[in-house]
């Protein structure tokens, strides 16, 4: 029997602010109604052998854009270092290092999604995580309300999360295009192989290009041969697992030819699913400390253990400190007393023990803790016209990690909006 259950996996996630009505409307109608600037966590020291570039990208995602770089630049991906992953649907300005190359080389790059808007040189390479944060200008258009009680709604609704904090959900980009990272992560822990090549090569949704539907379809019919013909060349990892099942029949072999890093990605998609259905199960109490809970202090990243919950209620109403949820892993600290309770249902739910995240040796899946709240900085709230329509307009900062859209999502009470 699989331990993963696909009927039960739903981006349905349940709103903090449930009873406050929200605006409706639509974002991300243009790219430039979602733009995002990455905060560097540190200042770039202007001298050194990697050179950085700050690039702004329009609709497509971050490792598309390193990769049209990287061919660009005639060099490898893997040498092109850069802190975050950022939207496809947006226009996004963040950092990129590469050592050892000409910064004009750079600068006189010419791509069509992408420009260059400043170099520096720094000390080392930009790694994932080298973050202060993020800052955001959003807009929401086409809402239904008159302007005046959509600006009242929304303030009565940031007002609360701003007081609150808003659920620290991973977003649906966190699972892929197809939503069933999860699901293939899922996969690999249960050491299901075939079940991980079906869903990986096969099993077409309708919102998929036709291509790839057909290619999928195929599989589905045993007709290898046939979807490996039809996969186009820049699906490398799907062709490479056809080419050795075609050779071998042998769909454990054809999983180990899918590149680590990437099956890494879908083992941290279900990790990011099981964080989110301890949300689910805490709500509506994100801002309430357990016995036994690990909070996060905001001002520097470290946890502690809560021994006397009543006794640190008072900095986490202050927003000073909040709980946090298992990101699973061999090194991940296990909670205890009623907030362990918790958790260990979750995992339960899902037909697993944490020794299925220990033996996972050969991927290093360390696990961590992750504040189950976030909260806005430097809020602003506006309404205004242009040339599309009228829109209200929120800026504000995030810390690393934090997914605006749910922030949104809580003000538009519109999944589909996202």
């Amino acid at each position: 029997m699989n331990k993963i259950d696909q009927d039960a996996v739903t981006f349905d996630l349940p709103f903090l602010t449930d009873d406050l009505p929200g605006i409706g409307g639509i974002l991300k109608k243009r790219p430039e109604d979602f733009v995002v600037e990455e905060i560097p966590a540190y200042e770039f020291s202007g001298s050194g052998t990697h050179v950085l570039a700050q690039i702004e990208k329009t609709g497509i995602p971050t490792l598309e854009a390193i990769r049209h770089i990287a061919s660009a630049l005639g060099v490898a991906r893997r040498q092109v270092g850069y802190a975050g992953l950022k939207d496809a649907r947006a226009v996004t300005r963040q950092w990129i290092s590469i050592e050892h190359i000409d910064p004009e080389k750079i600068q006189q790059m010419s791509l069509a999604q992408v420009k260059v808007i400043q170099t520096t040189r720094h000390t080392n390479k930009l790694k994932i995580g080298h973050l202060k944060g993020n800052r955001f200008i959003i807009r929401i258009r086409q809402f239904e309300l008159p302007r005046e009680q959509a600006l009242a709604r929304c303030e009565k609704i940031t007002h609360f999360l701003i007081r609150h904090g808003t659920p620290n959900y991973f977003g649906r980009q966190r699972f892929g295009h197809r939503h069933d990272g999860h699901l293939l992560g899922g996969a690999i822990i249960e050491r299901c192989p075939d079940k991980f090549l079906d869903m990986f090569l096969g099993m077409p949704v309708a919102d998929e290009p036709p291509i790839a539907i057909e290619a999928r379809r195929l599989y589905d019919q045993n007709r290898y041969s046939e979807a490996l013909d039809t996969w186009p060349r820049q699906y490398h990892d799907q062709r490479r697992a056809l080419k050795s099942l075609i050779k071998t029949n042998d769909k454990a072999h054809a999983f180990n030819v899918i590149d680590k890093a990437l099956k890494k990605l879908f083992i941290s998609a279900f990790q990011s699913h099981l964080f989110n259905q301890v949300i689910v199960a805490r709500l509506p109490g994100l801002d309430q400390l357990l016995v036994g809970d690990m909070a996060y202090k905001h001002e520097n990243g470290a946890c502690f253990r809560v021994e006397d919950a009543a006794a640190e209620q008072s900095r986490c109403d202050a927003l000073e400190i909040s709980p946090t949820g298992p990101l699973y892993g061999y090194r991940m600290t296990e909670l205890t007393g009623p907030a362990g309770d918790i958790e260990n249902g979750v995992l339960a739910a899902a037909h697993l023990q944490r020794e299925d995240f220990r033996r996972m040796g050969y991927y290093r899946i360390k696990g961590a803790r992750r504040p189950l709240r976030f909260y806005p900085r430097h809020l602003m709230i506006s309404t205004g016209d242009d040339e599309h329509d009228h829109y209200l307009q929120l800026c504000f900062e995030l810390d690393p990690g934090c997914y605006a859209t749910n922030f949104i999502r809580e003000i538009t009470k519109n999944d589909t909006v996202l």
